[in-house]
């Protein structure tokens, strides 16, 4: 197919094309070739390249929210026209597509150079009154960054990353958006477990969406080759773009701005990951590669969200030796990066490493506030350590893991119990569902005496337990993307069935609210998905 632009009258919408913009690309030095042949890049922060077309692209979804704040026309959107530009086959006006260069600590391990092997930026589309953003397809085809990689995507990775997007988004959680899901028409070959089993896949490719892609491997690849008017370059430039109230009255930024603008990354990482404990979501992968320099949740690979409460649990098969990235380790990695970074970053701190000191507290202190706030939040309770509240909640968490009880389910049902006129005598009908498992006597006893502690602890509120209730359930979800589901809807789209994608879409846009004709995906994992693959565990294969 040959590769062209497209026009607004191709569009067949009166509503004008969007208008891009290339400030990363007029700002900061790219690679010299425009090839796609693998190598290192050097002095560079960016490699021009072209997406590679694909057969057949068809639109299967898209975020109609999403679209509207991007004031996109859905009409425009879902015109065949635009599908050839969010599938790679084509570009609006404007748009300069390069793969970002940045290298990584993987699993603990310095990577080195690694950057966008099967992403490509298209451009920063720019809007009146609003920030830029960057428009990004996952699947696109190979970049100069791609190493022995095809830079395609299957459509069951896109598909989870699509819909997990946006549950994040609209649980509340910063992240990366999706515009939409193209199938390709090609079939993409993967091995998804690296075990010699690979097989021919529908390929697909998702339009992400973010004020910057930017991550913490973005700096460390400049630090660690010594190329620190480079490095310094790319943070005056993350400043100036994404952290203007931090740069001084005149003249360029000084340690002391360069100090700050790391102690907030530090802070909003730290915020970020009480955000993801606190609905029970694991990342999967927490490279430094993988971590937004602006504290989004970026980069959704082997994901999940926990069934049973267990702090021990990693979606990723590839850590599923280590558990590097489980559940319970999530607080401590973030700290970890941050480090990673702050190493990075030293020639800007004029190599003063109490800058780094500092943000590690920044990063402790953040955490521990936020994630008892939000804990705090799903108890009903504004957390006072004078009141106990910390043995409060470690209590419950010992209580949670030792009964193998869903955490959301379990979360959900407190706001029930709250409104009881009295303080509970046996353990509630839906606490009892919330378990995989029938509670021995020992168990319902502890978990009773639990509930009664907290019962009383709610009586010292100012609100009313009805108001309590409320509280509660705006914070607790009735509904989160559980892998199991996803799994549902992927093998439905698979055999050309797309409804279940639409009804998770509509199901997301609301997961505190109860939705009674979704009730079969609101409830704890089925015993057949405890060990399914796609289910139980996942890859990093695309």
């Amino acid at each position: 197919m040959d590769y062209r632009a497209v026009r607004a009258s191709d569009a067949q919408s009166p509503m004008l094309l969007p208008n891009f913009t290339q400030v990363f690309l007029d700002l900061l030095p790219g690679d010299v070739r425009t090839d796609t042949a693998p190598r290192q890049v050097h002095n560079a922060l960016w490699s021009r390249v072209m997406p590679t077309p694909v057969a057949a692209p068809r639109l299967l979804a898209y975020s109609a929210g999403l679209a509207r704040e991007l004031g996109l026309d859905e009409a425009l959107l879902r015109n065949q026209a635009t599908v050839e530009v969010l599938a790679g086959n084509a570009l609006w006006p404007g748009m300069a597509p390069y793969a970002a260069s940045y290298g990584g600590h993987q699993f603990g391990q310095w990577a080195g150079q690694l950057g966008d092997g099967r992403a490509i930026v298209l451009g920063e589309l720019q809007r009146d009154g609003a920030p830029r953003l960057e428009l990004q397809l996952k699947g696109a085809g190979p970049t100069a960054y791609s190493r022995r990689g095809d830079g395609r995507a299957v459509l069951r990775s896109s598909l989870r990353e699509f819909l997990c997007s946006e549950a994040m988004f609209h649980l509340g959680v910063p992240t990366t958006r999706a515009l939409s899901l193209v199938a390709t028409g090609d079939l993409v070959v993967r091995d998804m477990f690296y075990d010699g089993n690979a097989i021919a896949e529908p390929g697909a490719i998702v339009c992400r969406v973010a004020p910057s892609f930017l991550r913490f491997g973005s700096f460390e690849l400049p630090s660690s080759r010594g190329d620190i008017a480079l490095l310094r370059r790319l943070a005056v430039f993350t400043l100036r773009q994404f952290f203007p109230h931090l740069l001084p009255a005149q003249g360029e930024p000084s340690k002391a701005a360069f100090g700050a603008w790391f102690h907030e990354v530090a802070k909003c990482t730290a915020g970020l990951i009480a955000h993801w404990q606190a609905i029970g979501f694991v990342h999967g992968v927490m490279n430094t590669d993988n971590m937004s320099i602006l504290g989004l949740t970026i980069d959704y690979g082997p994901y999940g969200w926990i069934d049973n409460f267990d702090l021990g649990w990693t979606p990723n098969t590839t850590d599923a030796q280590n558990r590097r990235y489980a559940f319970g380790n999530q607080p401590g990695i973030g700290l970890w990066n941050i480090e990673r970074l702050g190493t990075a970053l030293l020639p800007l701190f004029d190599n003063d490493e109490q800058v780094v000191r500092s943000a590690r507290e920044i990063y402790q202190q953040t955490y521990g506030i936020e994630a008892s706030r939000r804990f705090g939040m799903k108890l009903g309770l504004l957390f006072r350590a004078d009141l106990d509240d910390g043995a409060l909640l470690q209590d419950l968490f010992d209580w949670l893991a030792a009964a193998e009880t869903d955490m959301t389910l379990f979360f959900r049902a407190l706001s029930s119990v709250v409104i009881l006129p009295s303080v509970p005598q046996e353990l509630p009908p839906l606490v009892h569902a919330a378990s995989y498992a029938p509670l021995p006597a020992n168990r319902v006893a502890s978990g009773l005496a639990w509930l009664q502690r907290w019962w009383r602890r709610t009586r010292q509120e100012a609100a009313s337990a009805v108001e309590l209730a409320g509280n509660m359930d705006a914070v607790n979800p009735w509904f989160v993307l559980r892998n199991w589901v996803a799994g549902e809807a992927i093998e439905a789209a698979h055999q050309g069935d797309l409804s279940k994608v639409q009804a998770l879409l509509d199901m997301l846009l609301q997961p505190f609210t109860e939705q009674p004709q979704h009730a079969a995906w609101a409830k704890k994992r089925p015993e057949w998905a405890r060990s399914k693959p796609g289910c139980s565990s996942l890859s990093c294969s695309s």
